[in-house]
């Protein structure tokens, strides 16, 4: 019977992990749907209606100063319509925090759907108004709504799932933000709203996914965690606990978040700099750090840049480019949705680690086919392999991991400060590469993957070297995990200095045991 144990508890633990309640499933999807969601639909809806709203700017700076605007000038306005969106985002990041300890992480993402809703209204309406600043300012308030999301949902989600499928439940953001992506580019063909009488609908169509959470989300209950923890409801918190596990039982987590409060218990919500001031959590802030600045500086936006050069240079027309774009936003929800089947299975660190090092192969062949590709036809083709791939292995780890990493690493009364660093760290590098992209490609040109490889193989190799595998375990022990990984090379050097002081303090007292054994004889003599 001893030999069949492990078999029965192995067992018992794979019945866990396919016990999604409904309440569970709908929280996710409702939660995603309204934030994630939103923030992917928004990196691509732009797309497609770059030249009709550029003629709009045009337009209206026409008739406001009865004079053509330059063409230097419009560019400059398009491009801060595009970059503020993460400048917004920032700000999202910044009151994230006070956000979600005030009014909890489900009411958080109901209210921030004013964001949204008003930032939809202002870009749909631009143009019967006539007024070009309204697309400008809904892109910002639209950037905060994507900031206070890309926090908040995966602190709600981290906090309700118990821990066998918490990671699978945190990459439904991962997944959202691939269809938001795909719905996008969709939304954007010439036979729906990519047309000049259309594109104002396609910002109106935010409003959609906002309604649909604000309608949803308030019949589920708040985060359990944040109602035994931070409000102290018992009651409340047992509630949460039985709707979202389907089951009435649920003492034994209850009883696991109580340990967690009574080693909390004088503790406050910490601030980012009693967090950076932790030096318990050094290596956790600095994986987080790492992870979310690799998220947005590995260079899939460089892809997303290059996708239609790289078609018409193997020989699609441009009507059909836009057709073949949509193969990208489908490899992504693929991959992203075989990244929440086997992360329970395989654990983050491999994704994480393999999905950065395949980046890494990718880049360095897609640099050389695309410096070789006048020498040979069937380069050019490679090189559109070697975007779907590169996407793929995006979408596989890195794309989704990071939000579930800082779920997973702090304690209930650190998360929320963890996720401000996490997302300022997100936005800032989304702002940075926006920023800088254009002068890298003009100096380097399609040698500029190369540096996108580079920063994939440090994250890839930092992550080697630092992330243990948190799959299936407690904060306890995620903190000794890491305490094991990282502080070997301080502790074996305290080691070695504290062996040798010893080996020294020993050979001076045998060298004066010696002594005194000398002395005493000389006596005796």
């Amino acid at each position: 019977m001893t030999n069949l144990d492990p078999l029965l508890r192995t067992g018992s633990q794979r019945g866990r992990r396919n016990d999604w309640s409904a309440s569970l499933i709908v929280a996710s999807l409702a939660g995603a749907f309204g934030s994630s969601f939103l923030y992917g639909y928004n990196l691509s809806v732009v797309n497609a209606p770059t030249v009709f709203v550029k003629k709009f700017y045009n337009e209206t700076w026409e008739r406001r100063y009865n004079q053509t605007i330059p063409e230097g000038r419009v560019t400059l306005l398009w491009t801060i319509s595009v970059s503020i969106f993460a400048i917004g985002g920032l700000v999202g990041a910044l009151i994230v925090t006070p956000a979600v300890k005030y009014f909890g992480r489900k009411r958080t993402l109901l209210l921030n759907n004013v964001f949204a809703i008003v930032a939809a209204l202002l870009m749909a309406f631009s143009q019967l108004a006539g007024v070009l600043e309204m697309i400008i300012l809904g892109r910002f308030i639209m950037g905060i709504d994507g900031g206070v999301s890309l926090s908040a949902l995966p602190m709600y989600l981290s906090e309700i799932s118990p821990k066998q499928i918490r990671g699978s439940l945190g990459q439904i953001t991962a997944i959202l933000i691939c269809v938001g992506v795909f719905s996008g580019q969709v939304l954007g063909l010439p036979e729906i709203f990519g047309k000049e009488s259309m594109w104002p609908y396609l910002f109106g169509m935010i409003i959609v996914p906002s309604l649909i959470q604000m309608a949803v989300l308030p019949f589920l209950p708040e985060s359990p965690r944040f109602l035994l923890l931070e409000r102290h409801n018992t009651k409340a918190a047992e509630k949460a606990f039985q709707i979202f596990l389907g089951k009435s039982d649920v003492s034994s987590e209850v009883e696991d978040v109580l340990e967690e409060s009574r080693v909390q218990r004088n503790m406050q919500i910490a601030s980012i700099f009693q967090l950076l001031c932790d030096s318990s959590k050094r290596w956790q802030i600095l994986t987080v750090i790492v992870t979310m600045a690799c998220y947005q500086l590995c260079g899939l936006n460089a892809i997303w840049y290059y996708t239609n050069d790289i078609f018409k240079e193997a020989g699609l027309s441009s009507e059909i480019i836009p057709y073949v774009t949509l193969s990208t936003g489908g490899i992504e929800i693929l991959a992203a949705i075989f990244s929440g089947l086997v992360i329970e299975r395989l654990g983050r660190r491999p994704l994480l680690i393999g999905g950065f090092s395949l980046m890494v192969l990718f880049f360095v062949i897609l640099t050389v086919c695309m410096t070789l590709q006048d020498q040979a036809v069937w380069l050019r083709y490679l090189s559109i392999v070697c975007i779907l791939a590169i996407i793929a292995s995006f979408c596989i780890g890195p794309g989704g991991i990071p939000f579930v990493l800082t779920g997973e690493f702090f304690a209930q009364s650190q998360r929320p400060a963890a996720f401000m660093i996490a997302g300022i760290t997100n936005w800032l590098c989304n702002f940075a590469v926006g920023l800088l992209f254009p002068y890298i490609q003009e100096g380097l040109q399609t040698y500029c993957f190369l540096v996108f490889a580079v920063v994939c193989l440090a994250g890839a190799t930092f992550l080697f070297l630092v992330l243990p595998e948190t799959k299936n375990k407690t904060l306890a022990e995620i903190n000794q995990a890491f305490a094991r990984k990282k502080v070997p090379l301080e502790i074996r050097e305290m080691d070695q200095f504290e062996a040798k002081s010893k080996s020294m303090q020993e050979q001076e007292h045998n060298l004066s045991s010696t002594l005194e054994n000398g002395e005493s004889k000389n006596r005796i003599v």
